[in-house]
């Protein structure tokens, strides 16, 4: 049973693990159009969430975690919105360096590895019950 044990941890880590992913991405594609509330401050940055591989010592199984959720590098778009409060001197609005486009694709590969550990699960419940089923045979 230690196998199956430590196939649904890692399953189950790394179900945790894509749902902070996905909770981030939302609040990356909630703010895609925020802007600073005055002009020169900096608005809504792009968090990117980065996983690392953890040995759970007491059983031997390896698991994934959160390692970090970090602030994305990439510059901010400059928008000409002259009317803007945030807008600077010569009208330029900095807009978040978050591209709705790419964090819908992250979102879909989020959910896929996501389901991907649910069928895993599935799959080794399944197993267990078949190899249950043929040791009362």
């Amino acid at each position: 049973m230690s196998s199956f044990d430590d196939t649904l941890k890692t399953a189950a880590s790394a179900m945790a693990a894509q749902t902070l992913r996905l909770r981030t991405i939302s609040e990356n594609i909630a703010n895609a159009n925020s802007t600073a509330a005055s002009p020169g401050a900096d608005p809504y940055r792009r968090k990117l969430v980065t996983f690392k591989n953890v040995l759970d010592r007491a059983t031997g199984a390896d698991t994934v975690k959160v390692d970090r959720i970090v602030p994305d590098a990439a510059p901010f778009e400059l928008k000409y919105m002259p009317g803007h409060p945030a807008a600077d001197g010569n009208g330029y609005v900095r807009m978040p360096n978050v591209n709705p486009l790419v964090e819908m694709s992250d979102l879909r590969e989020a959910q896929r590895s996501y389901q991907a550990n649910v069928d895993v699960i599935d799959a080794t419940n399944t197993m267990i019950s078949r190899a249950i089923d043929l040791l009362r045979s």
